[in-house]
């Protein structure tokens, strides 16, 4: 049986997929759950505390669907056939540029997580120094760090690639890549980068 917490998220959650998160009012997100509004505000504190819980949600679900899509490879060694002077070690960073596509078209909050690119329908991000990587450099470390746990040849390096890769095609939508185009382009990945290192030419941005 669902906590009143997860049941008051799954309410957010369906009326965040429906209209604008400023629209959403709290007692409807209460009824919806079948609790109090007040079980709402001792749970969350109010509807930015609830805004930031669905964003760490989102978070959380990202993550686990990176670790379904390394776990088989990370699991038992097993992938695809190789792309002609490739390796199947690419596979899985394959599976996740997929994952990362499918979740950030369908999911709008791992979109802005993974983007950076927050828009006035959303719930606000939580501050930094949170207990969850949310912003898109700390989310692409975090799946890099998933990835060196795979038994492939520049697992950290493929990860990172595999993200960077599939935001491109979400941030750019055009004609889509195939399998076989990623798994070129992951097996060939050259090592020694640290995509995610700070960009000198940022500044204080």
């Amino acid at each position: 049986m669902a906590t009143a917490r997860e049941s008051l998220l799954r309410a957010a959650e369906a009326a965040l997929s429906a209209r604008p998160w400023p629209s959403v009012r709290m007692v409807e997100v209460a009824a919806a759950a079948g609790v109090s509004r007040q079980s709402l505000y001792n749970e969350f504190g109010g509807k930015e505390g609830l805004g930031h819980a669905l964003v760490r949600r989102a978070a959380d679900r990202y993550l686990a669907g990176v670790d379904s899509a390394l776990a088989p490879a990370g699991q038992t060694g097993a992938g695809a056939a190789a792309p002609p002077g490739g390796d199947p070690g690419a596979e899985p960073f394959v599976a996740l540029a997929e994952w990362t596509v499918r979740a950030a078209r369908a999911r709008p909050l791992v979109r802005a997580l993974l983007t950076g690119s927050w828009g006035p329908t959303l719930p606000t991000p939580p501050p930094p120094g949170g207990r969850r990587p949310l912003g898109p450099g700390e989310l692409v470390r975090a799946v890099r760090d998933r990835a060196a746990a795979v038994p492939s040849a520049q697992a950290h390096w493929r990860g990172e690639l595999a993200v960077r890769l599939a935001l491109s095609y979400v941030v750019a939508p055009g004609e889509e890549t195939g399998r076989d185009e990623l798994l070129r382009l992951l097996a060939g990945a050259p090592g020694g980068a640290d995509l995610s290192a700070p960009n000198p030419t940022a500044g204080g941005r």
